[in-house]
């Protein structure tokens, strides 16, 4: 077994408890620093609304008081079924300041789930976007007995049931009566909370069954958040903005301090997006946030962060707009693609030069290439990120190395990192010691051990405290020392970078007893390709390795245009020239496999997966049973007989 660990020594400020205590000092800290910026839904036409520090702890502790005033009592729970915006902020900070615990919902979950998560954790109050997610509540009402108030984010409610629901400007009148009449009452709900006391229970996505409640204390959030910033304190960043200065803040410096801005979209019900709306609360820095994803790319440019944090799809499909833009040229010349092309080439060898395995050289000439085409072609991508970017974080999946190191190039590097539900942020990839394909190293007080059958294990302040109401599952997952069982393969390199290479549990064996490993060749294939928008691997029990293919709406219809084949989306993946295209990349993927791995037959899918049809979790994850249940007859056109191989059979 080898293993990986970093100092150890505790890194949780005895003055920071618990979230509570976190937010406090920062509205003490900082009061009039911008904390939000989120879209304005006011008549006033300005774009975005602004919240400073010490109006995140007004609204916080409106809302607090509101819950308390509700009968909310410490340790009781409160689910939030919404989408990300800066009330989902303020109802999460405000349940923990009340001394009771969060519960997140997706608001893509599907009504059985709902049901499940919001019993299983017996929650008393919900916290509802709309008027959808209240109706999706109100079918439920009967089988949710605890739950005893629906607080509806939308002001604007054309009909509600009973008093069983309130708006949340109701909810806050209630708590400003409240304080007035029991001023201290939400600081006595934060000083008679601590660091054991649960904070959040978050269910996993259900890649592989039903969702289970995992529990995370306080002192999770408090180390965590203290271990990216020790983590990250010293490191050196080429282009800085710097001129941060003494700010006397607590925060970190360097790849990340106070004058830092983030962008947000991502899902606050993911274990990632609840971290990136605590990190700002211990170093003090600004966070616009939007959960509309297909209005990603356009805030980033309107909100100018300086770092993002997402899901590997959304790299993925950027990369993909980018070059179907350059590559949509009219005329024979194509100068735009040509350039293009010339300049990802020789970005991508000086960046794999620099932080690659050592195989690959740049010379002088390659250099003052780079250089050029960095003004010529990267410039204008990084504008259009808004052209602050210092560097994107990468988590929930594996990257495609491809797009990972073309990111790179473009003076756009995506730092990795890794973590589970269980286990919170684990390891995270630096500039200093980046390499392509590996997600970094154990942050500050982590260890890191590979079983012997390849098993990654983690220790340190962010695992869990277990499985709620699940003592058989949480004695399968943790050690009695505190050891994490992460259920994903993988292996440490001489520098003590992690890379993961599968899941234990989707490895599987064809019926020549090969072992095949989906995930990894699922990534390939997506840097490969640049229409495909996802590839599910199949073959368990099979004689070869088939797979389905789903196609990018925007990028085949782009490439179809091109190439002069007509039709809607249906008809163009229906295709044969569709098909030649894609086996073409199918056979590169192929190039770089041993026999048995390599997919001998696929099937493209006439329309995209989807997170509607729990295809995909909300964090863009594939769920694999849901797309076998779904897609079983296109399977089985895979495997016709059990001998001989075979090709696509539309």
């Amino acid at each position: 077994m080898t293993s990986l660990s970093t100092d150890t020594t505790d890194t949780t400020d005895t003055t920071d408890r618990t979230v509570g205590h976190m937010l406090r000092r920062r509205v003490e800290s900082t009061p009039h620093r911008r904390a939000f910026t989120y879209p304005d839904t006011t008549s006033s036409g300005r774009d975005w609304a602004v919240a400073t520090w010490s109006q995140v702890g007004s609204d916080t502790n409106e809302v607090a008081a509101g819950l308390i005033a509700l009968g909310v009592a410490p340790g009781q729970r409160v689910a939030i079924a919404s989408s990300t915006r800066y009330e989902w902020v303020t109802a999460t900070y405000a349940t923990m300041s009340a001394g009771a615990a969060t519960v997140a919902v997706y608001p893509t979950t599907v009504t059985t789930d709902v049901r499940h998560i919001i019993g299983d954790s017996g929650a008393r109050v919900v916290f509802a976007e709309d008027a959808e997610q209240l109706a999706k509540l109100a079918v439920l009402r009967d089988q949710l007995p605890d739950v005893h108030t629906v607080v509806v984010f939308d002001n604007d409610l054309p009909d509600r049931p009973d008093d069983w629901v309130v708006t949340l400007d109701e909810l806050r009148h209630s708590g400003r009566d409240y304080l007035t009449r029991h001023p201290g009452a939400v600081a006595a709900r934060t000083d008679g909370t601590g660091p054991d006391d649960l904070a959040t229970l978050i269910y996993t996505s259900g890649t592989t069954g039903r969702p289970k409640g995992v529990l995370l204390p306080h002192r999770v959030w408090v180390s965590q958040v203290r271990a990216i910033a020790e983590t990250v304190r010293a490191e050196p960043v080429p282009g800085d903005p710097g001129d941060t200065g003494d700010t006397g803040d607590t925060g970190a410096a360097g790849l990340l301090d106070i004058e830092d801005k983030q962008f947000l979209w991502l899902p606050l019900a993911h274990v990632m997006g609840k971290l990136m709306v605590l990190l700002p609360v211990h170093i003090g820095f600004e966070t616009t946030i939007d959960g509309r994803v297909d209005r990603i790319v356009d805030n980033i440019g309107t909100s100018r962060p300086t770092f993002m944090a997402s899901v590997p799809r959304i790299f993925e499909k950027a990369y993909t707009g980018i070059a179907t833009m350059m590559v949509e040229e009219p005329g024979p010349w194509r100068i735009r693609e040509r350039l293009f092309h010339w300049a990802s080439r020789v970005g991508v060898k000086v960046f794999d030069a620099d932080h690659g395995d050592g195989s690959t050289t740049a010379t002088r000439w390659d250099r003052i290439q780079a250089l050029l085409a960095d003004r010529l072609v990267f410039s204008t991508v990084r504008q259009r990120f808004g052209g602050r970017i210092r560097y994107f974080i990468s988590g929930s999946a594996a990257l495609n190395t491809d797009v990972a190191r073309w990111f790179g190039a473009a003076g756009l590097p995506v730092l990795e990192g890794y973590g589970m539900t269980e286990s919170n942020v684990a390891t995270l990839g630096l500039p200093s010691t980046y390499r392509a394909g590996t997600v970094g190293e154990p942050l500050h007080g982590f260890e890191i051990r590979i079983a012997d059958d390849g098993e990654v294990l983690v220790h340190g302040p962010g695992v869990m405290a277990g499985y709620h109401d699940n003592p058989e599952e949480t004695a399968r997952a943790l050690t009695e020392d505190g050891w994490l069982h992460t259920g994903d393969i993988g292996e440490l390199d001489d520098q003590g970078r992690l890379r993961i290479t599968d899941r234990k549990k989707e490895l599987f064996k064809t019926s020549n007893g090969k072992y095949v490993a989906p995930a990894l060749m699922e990534a390939r294939f997506k840097g490969l390709c640049p229409v495909a928008s996802q590839i599910v691997v199949i073959g368990e029990r099979r004689p070869y390795v088939g797979a389905l293919i789903a196609l990018d709406e925007a990028a085949v219809t782009a490439w179809a245009r091109r190439e002069d084949v007509p039709g809607d989306y249906g008809e163009i993946t229906a295709d044969p020239r569709t098909h030649t295209m894609v086996q073409r990349f199918v056979d590169e993927l192929n190039s770089t496999l041993n026999p048995w791995e390599q997919v001998k037959t696929f099937h493209i899918l006439d329309r995209e997966l989807s997170v509607d049809e729990q295809e995909l979790t909300p964090s863009l994850k594939l769920r694999r049973r849901p797309v076998a249940d779904h897609f079983a007859s296109d399977i089985a056109s895979l495997y016709p007989t059990a001998q001989g191989e075979h090709h696509d059979h539309r």
